[in-house]
């Protein structure tokens, strides 16, 4: 009965699907016409200002192992420039080698994400800034006690003094600011893509284009990857197998079971592997989950007939959202 009803349900309109379904939400349909290039435009101001200070602060806390409860880690251990600000892992590594339930996210453009972490659990910058800190599993610190250990640090005093001067001690909500600023600045450089939607023909390759056809039009990927950044910054369940309720284990909304943050596509090439789990490698076999892998809940994806000729467009569309050079 419930096969039944799944395949009659990705017949009907989004609406009417999510009230059978009980859950209240389903996939849009992909739009009847392609997404115009146009709507990929950067934003003229990027991202809030800081001052040259809190960002310096920021880019040395980043990097500062002392932020770890056992002087290890820092940010940066986990969030690599050259990997998309990710650590190439299937799941991340905390302290003292505990593996993560998770896959470490790319910081590519979090500027412009309205909630952090997949499940989104932190509602700005600040907020997240401390937490992958105080969890015991990731970086294992007291924020309170980092702080004291800083202070003891002539340098770093004078930094937190320079860089806040309305305020100059050195707090974890000083810290957080100054993390956030730096993290502000993680915004990807222009790209292929972005000369080709630009106007300049020869940017992109054909396969490419024709990628970006797919991606905005009958592949429905631009539902969800959309501005700019390619993020709607919402929360969707992917299709994948396994047990993580996502954004359902923050809410408890049957809703939002299974479903996790948009990414930021800019940069996606650097980033492998692939979905909050990590499972999935390369760039093709995430186009091939989407096309015929996700699994059958009324939440997820539905299925998009690609020939391979098709898929092999994607990918070449997707790698064009890299930009020519990382500037850390």
């Amino acid at each position: 009965m419930k096969a039944f009803l799944y395949r009659w349900m990705i017949r009907l309109t989004p609406l009417a699907a999510a009230l059978l379904s009980g859950c209240g939400y389903a996939y849009p349909d992909p739009p009847s016409r392609p997404v115009a290039p146009s709507a990929f435009t950067r934003p003229p101001a990027a991202v809030p200002a800081a001052s040259p200070a809190q960002v310096a602060l920021g880019r040395a806390l980043f990097n500062d192992t002392r932020l770890s409860g056992d002087g290890s880690l820092s940010c940066a251990s986990c969030h690599q420039p050259e990997l998309g600000f990710g650590d190439g892992r299937a799941t991340g590594m905390g302290i003292g080698g505990t593996k993560l339930k998770r896959h470490t996210p790319g910081l590519w453009n979090v500027g412009f994400a309205p909630r952090l972490f997949g499940d989104g659990r932190a509602a700005s910058l600040e907020d997240q800034a401390l937490m992958p800190v105080a969890n015991p599993d990731e970086m294992g610190a007291d924020p309170a006690r980092v702080a004291a250990r800083l202070a003891a640090d002539p340098a770093m005093r004078a930094r937190f003094a320079t860089a806040f001067p309305e305020a100059p001690a050195v707090t974890p909500a000083a810290m957080a600011r100054a993390i956030a600023a730096y993290e502000r600045t993680m915004v990807s450089g222009p790209a292929p893509f972005d000369r080709w939607a630009a106007g300049s023909a020869g940017s992109m390759s054909p396969a490419a284009v024709r990628g970006f056809t797919l991606f905005a039009g009958r592949a429905g990927c631009a539902r969800c990857h959309t501005g700019w950044a390619m993020s709607d910054g919402k929360f969707h369940d992917v299709g994948l197998p396994d047990g993580d309720t996502g954004r359902g284990a923050i809410t408890g909304r049957r809703r939002d079971a299974h479903a996790f943050r948009t990414p930021s596509l800019r940069e996606i090439g650097r980033s492998a592997p692939y979905m909050h789990d990590g499972s999935l490698p390369t760039l093709a076999a995430v186009v091939d989950h989407y096309a015929d892998g996700a699994v059958a809940r009324p939440t997820a994806p539905r299925r998009v007939v690609l020939t391979a000729a098709e898929r092999r467009d994607l990918v070449a569309f997707l790698e064009s959202l890299d930009s020519d050079k990382v500037v850390e």
